[in-house]
């Protein structure tokens, strides 16, 4: 039996709910980390056993492909998995779950048969123009089968090169579930996240672009500097004596090799190299070293790995404690994945350190809110800012630094703000701030390590711009002034009786009988982890009862 966390029950219902309710083609955004194969284990489980369909899972590259099917079939081994992959050898056409690689089956639906979901595995690998192998393949098997659906998942809504995933012309169309990198944190599913910039700057405004990113031929000749390189692992060796496994992202072949030999031979310290030329069975050595599973195999852990575009998307070491990224990148998938490495907790990791020798953090902000040059633009003001005295890289909100005490000049406003904001009590400690609401998602939300019948409460997470997101707790199910609120919560928006439950509120809540959120009005505290909503302007009260019509059943089929 798959056991879902709640977030990844919430993604599979929003997933059956788009599929019943809409015509085009949902995706799933969960963290890297966050855990999607449950998420799809689950689908795949729900269609092939509980409504006798099948399922093929479509993954771009064949090492995630061969990943993929064995996640499934460990997460649900009473799964029918089957592999369709030539760089595999395995062609199998029989099974009530395939994964296979969409270059390898993309003009053989035929030979597949009939399928009633179609799935995208990490679905940012798409590229922009790399979409005619999946077309082709669903316009056949929507011959086969015309009711055939669509459904991708991804730890990030955007392309590894540029571009949203999600748009109207695309293979996707709407995200319909995504949980925030922050609130993961928060409950303890991912670790915490502390940045550090590099002392030596590098000046990447002589770069070209080309399709999105940088040329990777002059990034390379930028950052493989005698005197980066050697700064560069001074910083790695200084920051990591405390550490465990620090994964190292360089900007070319040899720029790896130039930064495995500083550290060797200047530091002592055996590094691994791992490139897409090295041999399967080297690199499988290598990474079972670094990852700590070689079972005496092998030699000693190796602490430090190096290597270029391979250990990105879909590589797992929860151990990694440390990440130096050795390279500048304009791709804000590219510099999410490569962070995303260090997400997973593991036994007697308190946080993941990242070091960032390439200015990525102050070019796409924090990871739980990268921003996307196309819909921002390339100007306006730095989404976070580095601490003069430790090199900290934090969020602009930090009036102190929180890990060495550096107090920032207040920053000077512009004439005219894009948000209305008024200046709290104390100038610049508070501000408070009106944002309008474009969505609103309910949840049940129960806290970890708890109880069974320890009390859950809603969550409420209001849409406020691109992935920013402002929750609040709905207590229904607690005692004291913390049901007064929910009560008092409940009463301005709704004629509904106060629900008894947080399951109940939810329902109801998805059913329409809340009015809606117009705007919030949030108050933030700098250096505080936490901003609190003071404030709303609500739209009137529904006048009619609860319309059931179209309500989502969990026994009722999807496709």
């Amino acid at each position: 039996m798959i056991q879902l966390r709640t977030y990844q029950r919430e993604a599979v219902d929003a997933v059956y709910n788009h599929l019943r309710t809409r015509d085009d083609n949902p995706c799933v955004v969960i963290p890297t980390g966050g855990g999607k194969t449950p998420v799809m284990a689950h689908i795949c489980r729900d269609a092939a056993q509980r409504w006798d369909g099948r399922v093929l899972v479509l993954a771009h590259v064949k090492e995630l492909l061969e990943q993929t099917a064995g996640t499934l079939s460990d997460t649900a081994p009473e799964l029918d998995v089957g592999v369709y992959c030539a760089g595999l050898g395995s062609r199998d056409t029989d099974h009530a779950v395939i994964v296979a690689s969409v270059q390898s089956v993309y003009q053989r639906a035929d030979r597949l048969g009939r399928f009633n979901l179609v799935m995208i595995d990490e679905a940012h690998l798409i590229p922009p123009d790399g979409e005619g192998m999946y077309r082709t393949f669903l316009q056949d098997a929507g011959v086969i089968n015309p009711n055939v659906r669509l459904i991708g998942l991804t730890a990030t809504p955007f392309r590894m090169s540029t571009g949203m995933i999600c748009e109207p012309e695309n293979l996707l169309n709407h995200i319909c579930y995504e949980v925030g990198v922050k609130e993961l944190i928060v409950q303890g599913y991912l670790c915490r996240l502390k940045t550090k910039a590099g002392r030596e700057k590098v000046d990447t405004g002589s770069l070209h672009v080309r399709a999105g990113e940088y040329i990777a031929s002059e990034v390379e000749d930028l950052m493989d500097t005698h005197a980066l390189v050697r700064s560069a692992c001074e910083e790695i060796i200084e920051h990591t004596q405390d550490r465990h496994s620090c994964l190292i992202f360089a900007s070319g072949i040899e720029h790896g090799h130039h930064v495995a030999r500083v550290l060797r031979d200047k530091h002592g310290v055996e590094v691994g190299e791992v490139y897409g030329h090295t041999p399967p069975a080297e690199r499988g050595e290598l990474i079972a070293r670094f990852k700590g599973t070689s079972d005496g195999l092998f030699r000693d852990p190796l602490h430090y790995l190096v290597n270029v575009n391979v250990l990105t998307t879909g590589f797992d070491a929860p151990n990694i404690d440390c990440i130096a990224m050795l390279r500048p990148t304009m791709s804000p998938g590219l510099y999410y994945q490569m962070v995303g490495r260090g997400f997973r907790t593991d036994p007697g990791k308190e946080d993941c350190l990242v070091l960032d020798f390439g200015g990525n953090v102050m070019r796409h902000g924090p990871v739980d809110q990268v921003r996307l040059a196309e819909r921002f633009g390339n100007g306006g003001e730095a989404p976070a800012k580095e601490c003069p005295e430790c090199h900290s890289v934090v969020a602009c909100g930090y009036r102190v630094c929180p890990e060495c005490g550096y107090e920032f000049p207040p920053p000077e406003r512009s004439k005219h703000d894009a948000k209305a904001t008024t200046a709290g009590i104390l100038s610049g400690e508070t501000t408070v701030t009106e944002y309008a609401v474009h969505d609103v998602f309910y949840g049940v939300h129960r806290k970890r390590d708890v109880p069974e019948d320890h009390p859950c409460t809603m969550r409420v997470e209001y849409g406020v711009g691109w992935q920013q997101w402002q929750s609040e707790f709905i207590c229904f199910e607690h005692t004291g002034w913390a049901r007064q609120r929910a009560e008092s919560w409940w009463r301005e928006r709704t004629t509904w009786p106060v629900p008894d439950t947080a399951a109940e509120a939810v329902e109801l809540a998805e059913q329409g009988v809340l009015c809606e959120t117009l705007f919030i009005t949030v108050r933030s505290i700098e250096g505080e982890e936490y901003d609190r909503i003071v404030g709303y302007k609500l739209g009137p009260k529904p006048t009619s009862g609860c319309d059931r019509e179209g309500y989502v059943l969990t026994e009722q089929v999807p496709f």
